[in-house]
């Protein structure tokens, strides 16, 4: 069972938060490891990014969920969603998914379990967008049909919401944060191959360095605010990989990697 106000979702019944790298639509193969090779039990499990909602149709997401819903429900276990550059923001926004065991969360969403407050924000730059938006799959966006099947989303960089971290200040004391992109702090230092997508791309290098700003004006933000910032988890790069930077330990989930948020 979980609560929600506005836009803090708590989980009180979680005994146990875990962090996944990208799934890229594999659904089914997650609850599989989570629930039967990794026998988790009472547990929320934290998509961060590139889910995969968006290339279907919105019904295969509800199917998907129905098959998953009866093992998550056995295990006792959660399924929360951040949006990655590889996601359609529209079901993230609205919230279009939007169950018991599975859930989509809105960019500046909160989520309590385990003793920890979780800062959730979605978003990065598809460094092959050129690629997608020729590809005959692609269309332009219908405002009248926002779920519509497509490749790629133009508004999928991370966005800075100050007002909505000053709302959060009043209310919560972060202590984790969970985003796709990461800091420009952290590694990596450039996605594999952003060189030769930018010969083709004008605005992809200033996209990419905008994206890692917006990353580092949430960590000032919350450090100049006095929160007491310990773990943040992130995943887009494909790679694995951790420093603790400043009393943080900054954690790189590689593709389906899990890891748990101490306790």
């Amino acid at each position: 069972m979980h609560t929600c106000t506005e836009d803090i979702y708590e989980y009180p019944h979680a005994k146990s938060v875990v962090v996944s790298g990208d799934i890229h639509g594999d659904f089914v193969p997650l609850v599989f490891k989570c629930c039967i090779q990794y026998g988790m039990t009472d547990t929320l499990i934290i998509v961060a990014g590139d889910c995969g909602f968006g290339f279907e149709k919105p019904a295969y997401y509800e199917n998907l969920y129905r098959r998953c819903q009866e093992r998550l429900a056995k295990s006792n276990n959660w399924i929360v969603f951040l949006r990655g550059n590889h996601d359609n923001p529209a079901y993230f926004d609205q919230q279009a998914i939007n169950h018991r065991r599975w859930k989509t969360l809105p960019d500046y969403s909160v989520i309590k379990a385990c003793g920890h407050t979780i800062l959730c924000v979605g978003g990065a730059t598809s460094i092959d967008r050129t690629y997608r938006m020729a590809a005959k799959q692609y269309h332009q966006p219908n405002p009248a049909d926002p779920f519509a099947p497509n490749v790629y989303w133009k508004d999928e960089l991370p966005v800075y919401h100050e007002a909505k971290l000053d709302a959060l200040d009043k209310r919560c004391a972060i202590d984790v944060v969970i985003t796709h992109t990461s800091p420009s702090f952290c590694q990596l230092s450039s996605h594999v191959g952003l060189a030769a997508w930018a010969m083709q791309d004008e605005g992809l290098l200033d996209n990419v360095r905008n994206e890692r700003k917006v990353m580092d004006d949430i960590h000032d933000y919350l450090y100049t605010h006095s929160h007491p910032l310990a773990y943040w988890y992130y995943g887009h790069f494909h790679r694995s990989w951790f420093a603790a930077i400043d009393g943080v330990n900054f954690h790189m989930l590689d593709i389906m990697e899990l890891r748990e948020i101490p306790q």
